[in-house]
């Protein structure tokens, strides 16, 4: 059981947990990232321009001098990492640059004035990619600088890196966030939840392997009121019941054994006294020839009862094995079985139409057809001439829902008493000897096929209806 129970520890519900609450966090952050890199750069250019809007300002402050000094443009390029910087106001255009020979002919523009949000992803993830060897041109209206548009000309390579370091803080960070939050969950649901099912899941296999040992039994927690402590109670009332039902079962089988171990030697006593009694008759006694015919009936009923004890301790319940029955045909066979077939003064009436297939395990059926029919001879047969025309009739109706089989006799029907007891064994019989083992044992197997039996209430005689599921036909 240990071994079982460990196998399955590395998928089991702990490391799912664990990963699906990393992988949750991981998402979010992943959906949060994207963004935040998008504003990471859009403040980076602005820094940018707002360095372009010092320098309209030193511009302006000097507006007679037509070329700057070096030693103010030259300070002012380095801060913003610029190669140059124009600024248009009116309709003209103005340059501050170290050396215009350098500037370069193609750049990739960042206009910031264009603040939507998907183009700022856009763009970030285009510079993350591609912004390896470009000259970027970052135009936008830095702060204080009026109606002037500035243009910041540099490589976009600083760029770049600066939103590489930050992506790597950020996914470091989210790894970080994501292991220590799904470890907090995981150690709170492994004492709440997992732990519990994991002590519930070795108790079962446990338990399964030797449901007789009483040790094994689960002890819950009563202090705990949620649905898992709903579960150990319950599991534990089921381990303490299924524990002692199986203690019973094996004193009933003991007993059981007993008893048919004295049924087996009573019934060879029984056989030893019929064959006396049979020795008996032949006497020319008066009085024995009165006595003996009541003596051999009472020796043959308790013959038969020994006999059907020991038929019935050695039934095998197995599970039903259903094929396409054709259903007529399979009450025909038991009649013959039950001796109706060919029977001197008993007529049997097969109603059944022809070609009725039904989806059920012949063997079962046939078992109980037989046993009613039995019993319907039997009742027949006692009445003697007190029943005109005696006869049994086996009948099929379908309905929308079911297939309704009928097997009836106009015998002098049931006594209340077995009416009170009928399908239970050693109580439900209708004569006098009787077992009442043939109706449990045919409840038995009709259930057993997912159909269902009972006595109707018919003026004359006696009825059995059993019903089928029209899922059962084939």
């Amino acid at each position: 059981m240990t071994d079982r129970v460990r196998a399955g520890h590395f998928w089991g519900l702990s490391f799912k947990l664990i990963a699906v609450i990393t992988g949750v966090i991981l998402l979010v952050e992943i959906a949060v990232f994207f963004p935040s890199l998008a504003n990471f750069r859009a403040g980076w250019l602005d820094d940018r321009l707002r360095v372009g809007g010092v320098a309209v300002r030193v511009f302006d402050a000097v507006p007679d001098v037509m070329d700057l000094p070096l030693e103010i443009t030259e300070p002012v390029l380095q801060s913003a990492g610029a190669l140059a910087i124009v600024y248009r106001r009116e309709g003209q255009s103005d340059l501050i640059s170290l050396d215009a020979a350098t500037m370069p002919a193609v750049a990739h523009t960042a206009d910031m004035r264009d603040r939507n949000p998907f183009k700022l992803i856009a763009d970030a993830v285009d510079t993350l990619i591609f912004g390896g060897g470009r000259t970027l041109r970052i135009v936008g209206v830095p702060p204080g600088a009026g109606d002037v548009v500035v243009e910041v000309i540099m490589p976009e390579s600083p760029l770049r890196a600066d939103m590489i370091d930050y992506a790597s803080n950020i996914a470091a960070l989210s790894l970080i966030i994501a292991g220590v939050t799904a470890f907090v969950i995981y150690v709170f649901a492994e004492w709440l939840l997992i732990g519990p099912i994991r002590r519930l899941t070795g108790a079962v296999l446990a338990f399964g392997q030797n449901p007789e040992n009483g040790t094994l039994i689960i002890v819950p927690d009563e202090n705990r009121k949620d649905e898992i402590g709903v579960l150990e109670r319950e599991f534990s009332q089921t381990q303490e019941e299924l524990f002692t039902m199986l203690r019973q079962r094996r004193h009933l089988a003991d007993l059981g054994l007993a008893v048919s171990k004295i049924n087996h030697d009573l019934r060879n006593m029984l056989t030893s006294a019929q064959l006396l009694s049979d020795q008996v008759a032949t006497l020319d006694d008066p009085k024995v020839q009165r006595l003996a015919p009541r003596l051999v009936n009472t020796l043959d009923k308790a013959i038969e009862f020994a006999q059907s004890v020991l038929d019935y301790g050695r039934q095998q319940s197995r599970a039903p094995k259903p094929v396409p029955v054709d259903l007529r045909a399979l009450g025909a066979e038991a009649s013959v079985a039950a001796g109706l077939a060919a029977h001197p003064y008993i007529a049997f009436d097969n109603r059944v139409p022809d070609n009725l297939v039904v989806t059920v395990d012949p063997d079962h059926f046939a078992r109980a057809f037989i046993n009613i029919f039995k019993n319907a001879r039997e009742a027949l047969e006692a009445a003697g001439d007190a029943i005109a025309a005696p006869m049994v009739s086996f009948s099929a109706e379908r309905s929308e829902a079911t297939l309704r089989l009928t097997l009836a006799d106009n015998g002098p029907g049931l006594p209340p008493r077995a009416k009170e007891n009928l399908f239970v064994a050693f109580k439900g019989s209708a004569r006098s000897g009787g077992t009442g083992l043939g109706l449990a044992i045919a409840r038995e197997l009709v259930e057993a096929n997912g159909g269902t039996i009972a006595l109707a209430d018919v003026e004359r005689g006696t009825a059995f209806v059993i019903e089928l599921p029209l899922k059962s036909m084939g």
